[in-house]
């Protein structure tokens, strides 16, 4: 699914209106109708309190008003008094005055809302996503009389007064905190951000069919990973492939007293299909390995404790390395020279190979051409710098990429990964429960994986960081957010592969 600036969108549209053709108003009908199915089994028994300003997603909420009350639900619309109004939200306007039983009142400076309680729910309509400066004035008052009242708020198409990219300027007591935002056709980008979450809270797309045309020939930066994506990636097996033909793999990962994180990774790995894998670990862990995963195969460091050598490079399709390698001279030497003999060939660096390139900058030359990059928040912050909020640290990591010439997938909830080339695809499966120790080494190994399977760095990532949420949401269901371990996460890794493939 593609995600658009607000502007596009609005091109898109101006495009449909005139190229179905619909007249705007009929199209805001469209919307509000589409509104209207998902509330009125949703909201059943309660009754509605709609907040509409003066543009067109005023608009919107008038004629969901209109539809509510001919519906025979209890309505109390408030109309924010406006010197103009659209001249859509003025039809709706005048279509739900003629109703006998419409109660509305024309809020003006100084009057009072009505009151509610427990069983309202109140619409939010005040403000759409043409909104470019932060409230004020009676329409601040208002916003904040409403969160002041904690109650069941849902928001049409975004919260009022969020801005739907950038929020860098916006005052947060000004933006109205839903519990429930129904957004028309596309999410916006700033509902993908953590800073945002208190004010749309659960969101859901509502198609309200604009033209396929206009959005498949708008071009856009931003993009939301869909199950059909990650399927039409995964390849089939026929009958007579073996192990060869599904990659061998060189994982690098471990150091004494820190197995975990390579038993983890490699498992994973095996996990989403690799053919074969060698993993280098230091001399006196060895055992852990062979004990653990005994379909991997194990190349011994002459180092008892950490990384400092690795094989000839040229029977492995693609490396990963980093899960708790540390961070040591030895390793960082180890690495340097990794980075000067690995050539072209794919590569998945994750945990202390990045804090070590972000110790060492000038390591980040050497990256291979789209070498994937798999930093948590954190390990981000000593590569790219701070950041203000989340909409500056996307340009940051845009920026990064392309200096670099690297993927990257920045790990949280909707995880993003970031091409050389700035394109920025949002994840949408996980939970909470995923935010666990080892749950990162899952993902490397995953992805790791899907590098010598034959996948694309920038598909891999797509992919990897797609089955690895579907398996943690498979874990959660079993398990549950508090107990899920990262080990939980590899045992679904199989059910997750085959859901996708059907």
């Amino acid at each position: 699914m593609k995600i658009f600036p607000v502007k596009a969108v609005a091109e898109i549209d101006a495009y449909t209106i005139e190229n179905e053709p619909i007249l705007s108003v009929n199209l805001m009908e469209r919307a509000a109708r589409r509104l209207f199915d998902q509330i009125k089994e949703r909201y059943a028994g309660r009754w509605f309190l709609v907040l509409a300003g003066p543009g067109n997603n005023g608009g919107d909420a008038l004629s969901l008003s209109r539809m509510l009350t001919l519906n025979g639900f209890r309505v109390e619309t408030v109309l924010l008094k406006s010197e103009g109004l659209s001249d859509d939200a003025q039809t709706n306007r005048d279509r739900l005055r003629h109703l006998q039983q419409a109660v509305v009142y024309e809020l003006d400076k100084g009057d009072a809302l009505p009151q509610v309680d427990h069983q309202c729910v109140v619409i939010d309509g005040l403000f759409g996503s043409g909104l470019n400066r932060p409230l004020a004035g009676r329409a601040l008052e208002l916003v904040q009389t409403v969160n002041s009242w904690k109650a069941e708020v849902v928001a049409i198409d975004i919260p009022s007064g969020l801005m739907g990219e950038s929020n860098t300027d916006n005052h947060s007591d000004g933006i109205i905190k839903a519990t429930q935002t129904f957004t028309f056709q596309f999410p916006k980008l700033s509902f993908l951000f953590p800073e945002s979450a208190p004010y749309v809270g659960n969101w859901e797309v509502l198609p309200i069919g604009l033209h396929p045309d206009k959005i498949n020939a708008t071009p856009t930066s931003w993009f939301l990973t869909e199950a059909g994506r990650v399927k039409d990636l995964l390849k089939p097996r026929t009958r007579f492939m073996h192990k060869g033909h599904f990659g061998h793999v060189l994982l690098i990962a471990g150091s004494y007293g820190k197995m975990g994180a390579a038993v983890l990774a490699s498992r994973a790995c095996m996990k989403t299909g690799v053919g074969l894998l060698t993993v280098q670990v230091p001399h006196k862990t060895c055992h852990v390995l062979h004990c653990s995963v005994p379909e991997a195969m194990v190349n011994i460091d002459r180092s008892d404790l950490m990384f400092t050598e690795f094989p000839d490079l040229s029977p492995f399709k693609a490396v990963g390395v980093g899960p708790a390698i540390g961070c040591r001279s030895n390793s960082v030497l180890a690495l340097t020279d990794l980075l000067d003999q690995i050539g072209s060939r794919p590569m998945v660096l994750d945990a202390d190979a990045l804090n070590i390139l972000s110790n060492n900058p000038a390591l980040l030359e050497k990256l291979p051409e789209n070498a994937v990059l798999t930093p948590h928040p954190g390990e981000l912050k000593r590569l790219v710098g701070p950041w203000g909020d989340d909409f500056e640290r996307l340009q940051k990591v845009v920026a990064f990429c392309r200096k670099y010439q690297v993927v990257v997938v920045l790990k949280g909830a909707f995880t993003t990964v970031i091409s050389s080339n700035g394109e920025c695809h949002f994840n949408t499966t996980g939970n909470p429960g995923m935010a666990s120790a080892g749950s990162g080494d899952v993902l490397t190994g995953i992805i790791l994986s899907l590098l010598g399977q034959g996948l694309s760095s920038m598909d891999a990532a797509v992919a990897g960081v797609h089955i690895h949420g579907a398996a943690g949401d498979l874990a959660c269901a079993a398990e549950g957010e508090a107990a899920l371990t990262a080990s939980d996460i590899v045992s679904h890794l199989g059910k997750a592969i085959v859901a996708l493939q059907q």
